[in-house]
């Protein structure tokens, strides 16, 4: 069950709010006021704030910057009714997750809250990437006791460690996803924001606005500044999944972020410089894709950190005692003859 805190003094929107996540799988909580809400999250333990800016008392903004204080991956949606350039990007600054304008766009508004459980829920799943040799010993763990998932497991703890950029290839299913969890989760920024861009589920013309955001009239239907993936993820990490379905334009934007740090949102001419971790992954053969020119060779190298070892293509199933997985995965009832490439670590 998810843990929605709502924080707002008025008494039509904490009923408006309760009419909609009316659910057996949402809990709500409500908040008159800062002072209240921050004494209720230790207890509630939200998943997820939504919060009025302005508010008798103190105020969204500052009642954001103490919740960054007590939980610092705790996300908070902030909401408004008098929104302003100056509020939002302070807003932004202090590390709310994203906005919305009052009155609510009901779909937008449901869209945002689910984007934002599943940011949360990556970020509290803990993945452990020790050796068990039975599945049901850990649900959310690597299973494996072959030499091949040594490697892995090797290669995991170097990557989280080491605070590079990291590129993960395989075919779908074989929990690049999972791996890449793993990484940030044994990392030095697991304290910090881990969000998740499915770069071919989100089209092309979108793609770009998603990461990194655009100013208010940048396109058509652009009514507001909207701040992308890569603000939001400041000091975090942000896993882009199949990034060989990217356009060499964003390729582009994400090799200037690789190598300097910096961006521009989309119709903007400000540079803005983040620190964020870059964890990739693909199940395209992007050497293949840089000899066709369909993928830029500069990008692959600023993303793949080549390894001394790396698990091997091809395994016997009885050597592998279960494949990278989360979840409710269950072991297949028939065995295939070979191990499939699994996963490459670059």
């Amino acid at each position: 069950m998810s843990k929605l805190l709502l924080i707002d003094d008025e008494a039509d929107v904490q009923y408006s709010f309760r009419r909609l996540f009316d659910s057996p799988e949402v809990e709500l909580a409500t908040a008159s006021s800062g002072e209240e809400g921050l004494k209720l999250i230790p207890k509630f333990k939200p998943d997820l704030v939504l919060m009025d800016i302005r508010m008798g008392g103190m105020n969204g903004l500052e009642t954001l910057r103490r919740i960054r204080q007590m939980d610092s991956r705790l996300l908070v949606i902030l909401m408004t009714a008098y929104g302003t350039t100056q509020t939002t990007i302070e807003a932004m600054k202090l590390g709310a997750y994203d906005y919305l304008t009052k009155p609510f766009d009901v779909p937008k508004l449901k869209d945002l809250v689910v984007n934002a459980l599943k940011a949360a829920r990556d970020m509290k799943q803990v993945v452990s990437y020790q050796p068990l040799l039975e599945s049901e010993d850990y649900e959310l763990g690597f299973v494996g006791g072959a030499e091949s998932m040594q490697q892995v497991f090797k290669l995991i703890g170097q990557l989280a460690a080491a605070d590079a950029t990291a590129l993960i290839t395989g075919e779908s299913g074989t929990g690049k996803e999972l791996a890449a969890r793993a990484i940030y989760h044994h990392s030095n920024r697991s304290a910090q924001p881990f969000l998740t861009v499915n770069c071919a589920a989100i089209p092309e013309q979108l793609l770009e606005s998603e990461l990194f955001g655009h100013e208010r009239g940048a396109f058509t239907g652009a009514t507001l500044q909207r701040i992308g993936k890569f603000e939001q993820c400041n000091r975090g990490t942000i896993f882009l999944d199949e990034i060989g379905d990217m356009t060499p334009a964003t390729q582009t934007k994400i090799l200037r972020v690789l190598q300097s740090g910096t961006f521009e949102r989309v119709g903007g001419n400000q540079p803005i410089k983040v620190a964020v971790r870059v964890i990739a992954a693909t199940n395209k053969p992007l050497e293949q894709a840089v000899a066709a020119k369909q993928f830029r060779e500069d990008l692959l190298n600023n993303s793949a950190r080549p390894s001394r070892s790396r698990p091997t293509s091809s395994r016997r199933w009885k050597n592998i005692i279960g494949r990278a997985t989360c979840g409710n995965w269950r072991m297949p009832s028939a065995a295939p003859t070979s191990w499939p490439r699994a996963m490459r670590f670059c």
